[in-house]
């Protein structure tokens, strides 16, 4: 399992619009083959700020199997327009547990 973590700045006063289109393409994403899990997380700090945590089985599953799919062109359809500037995604795997 890997774990996509992307910070995502919406353009300002966008919030609650961009939670209604996440919560409609949050389906999307969950139908793409080697998805496991997601968490969207709103800044306490800057209200216009969420970090968006997905667990992918691969980062294969995530680079290739969604970002090439055509549920992506929708996903992007309904998000990116929030996106002042493009989001910065990594990949990160499970070190240790506690």
């Amino acid at each position: 399992m890997i774990l996509e973590h992307a910070v995502l700045d919406v353009e300002a006063g966008s919030a609650p619009e961009f939670e209604a289109a996440f919560a409609t393409a949050k389906s999307i994403i969950a139908s793409s083959p080697g998805f496991q899990s997601l968490r969207l997380e709103r800044c306490l700090e800057q209200a216009d700020r969420y970090v968006l945590l997905v667990e992918w089985d691969s980062v294969e599953s995530h680079e290739i199997g969604f970002r090439t799919s055509a549920p992506f062109e929708e996903w992007r359809a309904l998000l990116h327009h929030f996106y002042p500037e493009r989001p910065v995604v990594q990949h990160f795997e499970r070190v240790l547990d506690a």
